[in-house]
């Protein structure tokens, strides 16, 4: 005999079942667009180069970057917990969707070579220290990152020295103190050695 108790399972279960089959049928409302991200990025090229592709150390290269931490960067803008003149401002009106959308764009372009004449000496230098430091660890092997964790392989020379450098002296936080612990024992030399390896990875 079924019991009262049995049927109300069976039928929350059926339920349940019917929920998750409606909510898969309809268009995600999460899926990011990268068309729409085309059309809403015209204005990034402005500071960051056409497709993403930064020609100047002033603003980072967003081509080939990792969506999630595209994404994370806008969010963290918009919240006050990343902080600059330019950007945080340009943040401010985005919406979630606006912010899935960039992202996912950026991260299908193709990143292309910077014309950056790297130190051979102080590529080797900087190579040795991203070693002891355990860089790859998140970073990952040649720079290219993962999820949450930047692209930073080919990153414009002086973008990468100012990141470096805003870490090590606690100007930028917004990466729950990994980068701050990495970096502070790092020296003017260090970071430059650091900053010359990793912009002449393509």
């Amino acid at each position: 005999m079924v019991t009262r108790s049995k049927r109300l399972r069976v039928w929350l279960v059926y339920a349940l079942w019917i929920v998750v089959c409606v909510l898969l049928s309809l268009p995600s409302l999460s899926r990011a667009d990268v068309k729409a991200g085309a059309a809403k990025a015209a204005v990034c090229t402005t500071c960051h180069g056409l497709a993403g592709n930064s020609m100047t150390g002033e603003y980072p290269s967003l081509a080939g970057q990792t969506s999630r931490y595209l994404d994370l960067q806008l969010r963290d803008f918009k919240a006050g917990r990343r902080s600059d003149p330019r950007m945080s401002p340009m943040a401010a009106n985005l919406t979630p969707r606006d912010m899935r959308d960039l992202a996912d764009y950026f991260a299908a372009q193709k990143p292309v070579p910077t014309d950056f004449k790297a130190d051979a000496v102080k590529v080797e230098a900087g190579r040795k220290k991203s070693e002891a430091i355990l860089c790859a660890t998140c970073h990952l092997v040649g720079f290219s990152g993962q999820n949450e964790i930047p692209r930073v392989a080919g990153q414009q020379y002086p973008y990468i020295v100012k990141q470096l450098q805003d870490f090590r002296d606690k100007k930028r936080t917004n990466d729950a103190g990994n980068m701050t612990s990495v970096s502070k024992n790092l020296t003017d030399a260090d970071i430059e050695n650091l900053a010359n390896y990793i912009a002449n990875l393509q």
